[in-house]
């Protein structure tokens, strides 16, 4: 696994994240007494929530089904559930095979922001009605991203194609995600379930 160039034009996030865990290795090598590390690296994560928090990473579902996202950023990304990347740190702990590792937690190839729509509206019916189903062409995009914050946020990530496998995980510790589909339904299911998408509300 190729670590971030953190003098590249990444996000501060991005940027911290790396640092940390350089860090983080640095200390276990100098100072570690027989300490034992290993890193885990998910990609976008998602899942159902269990309170009416607002975490960044849903976001972009919970405006699709609330109507806020009115077209798709030109980028994509992989994702990974919540609760599989719970049940990879607890692999990671427990299984010597990870001692020293760094691994991936991804669900599958990166999907658009429009291909996570089409789930919406395949999945929930009526409920997605406002996911929006176009994607904002790629220079309009940088060009918005210069008077748009939240462009502006996603402007190194604009055009490109954030893949990731979890193929080492799966190898080695024996870790399956579960299907991107599922994850991206449950995600949206809950936040409907939390009141969390004005103007949308569960029938049952």
């Amino acid at each position: 696994m190729a670590s971030t160039d953190v003098d590249a034009d990444i996000a501060p996030y991005q940027r911290s994240k790396t640092l940390a865990e350089r860090a983080a290795w640095q200390f276990v090598q100098d100072e570690g007494d027989g300490l034992e590390l290993s890193a885990l690296h998910p990609v976008g994560v998602i899942g159902p929530v269990l309170g009416p928090d607002d975490p960044p990473s849903l976001r972009l579902i919970r405006g699709m089904l609330s109507g806020e996202v009115t077209v798709c950023p030109p980028f994509g990304t992989s994702w990974v559930d919540v609760r599989d990347v719970a049940d990879l740190h607890l692999r990671a702990m427990t299984d010597p095979a990870a001692a020293g590792e760094r691994w991936l937690a991804s669900a599958g190839p990166s999907l658009r922001g429009v291909e996570v729509a089409r789930i919406l509206h395949e999945r929930l019916g009526d409920r997605a009605a406002k996911a929006p189903t176009r994607e904002l062409p790629l220079m309009l995009a940088r060009a918005l991203s210069r008077v748009s914050p939240q462009l502006r946020a996603i402007r190194p990530q604009l055009g490109q194609d954030f893949d990731a496998t979890s193929a080492k995980a799966q190898r080695l510790l024996g870790w399956t995600p579960r299907p991107v589909e599922d994850t991206i339904t449950d995600t949206a299911e809950s936040l409907i379930a939390h009141g969390m998408t004005a103007g949308v509300r569960d029938p049952l």
